[in-house]
C-alpha cells in the first residue's frame, strides 16, 4: 500500500510541476546550434522598411553568447526583430536607434526562437548608412 501511496505521490508531483511550467509560460525550442556569422543566409537577404517601434538588449544567438542590441521594426508586412550588434559595440561606437526612427534595414531573415527577425547588415536612418557586417554576415564593427 505504501509503494502505491508514493507512486500516486509521484505522478501528483510531476502533474503539478507540468501546470506550473505551463501557467507560467515556460517554453522548450529547438536549440539554435549556429552562432554569429553562421546564422546569416546571404540567400535571404532583403531590404525592410519600418519604424522602431521598441528596442532591447538580450543574450541571443547571433551576438555569440554576449548580450546583443535589438530593434523590433514595424514594417508593412508586420513586426520583425533587426539584431543589429553586441551591446557593447553599440555603446563603444555610440550607435542607437530610437522609437520612431525610420530605418530600412538590409539584412537577411531568420527565425529565433519563434520570432521572425533580420540580422542586420546595413542600416539607413536618413542620410546616415551604418554598415554592421559584410555579405557573408561577418560583424565588421569592433
Amino acid at each position: 500500500m505504501r509503494i502505491l501511496t508514493l507512486v500516486y505521490g509521484m505522478v501528483f508531483a510531476v502533474a503539478v510541476i507540468a501546470a506550473l511550467l505551463l501557467v507560467l509560460g515556460v517554453k522548450f525550442h529547438t536549440p539554435i546550434t549556429a552562432q554569429g556569422a553562421a546564422l546569416y543566409d546571404p540567400a535571404t537577404e532583403g531590404v525592410f522598411k519600418g519604424v522602431v517601434e521598441d528596442k532591447a538588449d538580450f543574450g541571443c544567438p547571433v551576438s555569440e553568447g554576449e548580450i546583443g542590441s535589438h530593434v523590433m521594426l514595424k514594417t508593412a508586412d508586420g513586426v520583425l526583430q533587426v539584431h543589429l550588434a553586441p551591446a557593447r559595440i553599440m555603446s563603444r561606437q555610440k550607435l542607437g536607434y530610437a522609437q520612431g526612427d525610420q530605418l530600412e534595414v538590409l539584412g537577411s531573415k531568420v527565425r529565433l526562437a519563434g520570432i521572425n527577425g533580420v540580422i542586420a547588415r546595413e542600416i539607413t536612418r536618413g542620410n546616415e548608412t551604418v554598415i554592421f557586417r559584410d555579405g557573408h554576415g561577418k560583424l565588421l564593427l569592433q
